[in-house]
């Protein structure tokens, strides 16, 4: 499919300075040995980020971490790009393609295209891509997540915290990795209503039936565009905010600092109190996407020769999503509360509980 979002540039610094970046497309990169010698193996593990960088705390510093704890275990001397922009995309993968890689991690939605283009014009080279499942090329793995499983459970957590009555969430772009986290946290929401004979509002104005509407900054950097979507919903009174798209949580972060009230956040991809310690307290959970493990043994199997293009499907069966314990909120969360989410949890793998997103992925 093609993608059209426009996507502004990110000035984000590599995790390690030791890994290349690249920002567009000059020389092909060089690389490093992640495991601090010369590498034993032939085998070259390469990643593109997607404009978030490999240090947004998010979905392309999973994958970078899972990547690189591949390449020392087998020895091998990873190939890492960063892209500015969209308008690169194509130009980093072809780079990393001359460098002799002999599998490339795509990370993110956006890239789906450019990773489809690759593929097809480089039959001997494996790819992975991160939240895409778009392309059934022999020579592509899809590495999913189906995380409205676990977002419904968060979902169900943020309507029994709060006080006010109203939560809220919010999306970088309009795509179907954003919105499935967004599709499972109304759920959840009204699941609780359900069962609690409450009325608690989800601010942000997404509907999941009609897949319309909803609070979106238009891309995913942090900034004025992604503060003033989550001043819209403090202004709302949500006191639970769960902001989907890599950087952008900081600036919600931000404004509901600037707001002076007790709002609480909700992280995506990564437990963002463990990956942010300048904004743990505000996080009263977070859904979990197994990027870093997903990743490390797609590397793993591609370089003991047992690439497959069989997609990879994170669920709450399987553990590939869940949400991260409550931490600091630990003592303010309902005494009953984790009780009850381990029985949605079982519900959910056992299809009692049906949580249905129109961008789940197919195993």
């Amino acid at each position: 499919m093609t993608t059209t979002a426009r996507r502004a540039a990110y000035s984000g610094l590599a995790l390690a300075s030791t890994v290349a970046i690249l920002a567009g497309c000059a020389s092909a990169p060089e690389g490093d040995d992640a495991s601090g010698g010369s590498a034993s193996s032939d085998f070259v593990p390469c990643m593109v980020s997607d404009a978030g960088g490999f240090d947004d705390k998010s979905f392309n510093q999973l994958g970078y971490e899972g990547l690189t704890e591949a390449a020392e275990s087998l020895g091998a001397t990873p190939q890492t790009v960063e892209s500015a922009d969209e308008t690169v995309y194509n130009s980093n993968i072809d780079s990393l393609v001359a460098n002799g890689c002999n599998l490339i991690v795509t990370v993110g939605f956006l890239l789906a295209d450019a990773t489809g283009v690759a593929a097809e014009a480089n039959p001997d080279v494996d790819f992975a891509t991160i939240d895409d499942s778009s392309n059934d090329a022999d020579n592509v793995r899809p590495i999913t997540f189906n995380t409205s499983e676990a977002a419904f459970l968060a979902g169900y957590v943020a309507a029994s915290y709060s006080t006010t009555g109203t939560v809220g969430t919010m999306g970088g772009l309009q795509i179907p990795t954003v919105t499935i986290f967004m599709d499972g946290f109304q759920d959840g929401v009204e699941y609780y209503n359900e069962q609690k004979d409450a009325d608690v509002q989800v601010a942000g104005g997404w509907d999941v039936a009609a897949q319309s509407g909803g609070t979106f900054t238009g891309g995913f950097e942090a900034g004025t565009q992604a503060k003033a979507s989550a001043q819209t919903l403090i202004d709302q009174d949500a006191d639970v905010i769960m902001a989907v798209g890599g950087p952008i949580y900081q600036s919600a972060a931000e404004a509901i600092r600037d707001s002076g009230k007790d709002i609480a956040m909700i992280g995506v991809d990564s437990d963002t109190y463990e990956t942010d310690s300048a904004n743990a307290d505000l996080f009263l959970t977070s859904v979990l996407k197994g990027i870093k493990q997903a990743t490390n043994d797609v590397v793993t199997s591609a370089a003991d020769g047992d690439f497959t293009n069989e997609p990879y499907v994170g669920t709450l069966e399987n553990d590939g999503v869940g949400i991260a314990p409550f931490h600091d909120f630990e003592s303010k969360v309902d005494s009953s509360l984790q009780g009850e989410l381990d029985d949605i949890k079982a519900g959910i793998i056992d299809g009692s509980i049906e949580v249905e997103s129109p961008s789940a992925p197919k195993s």
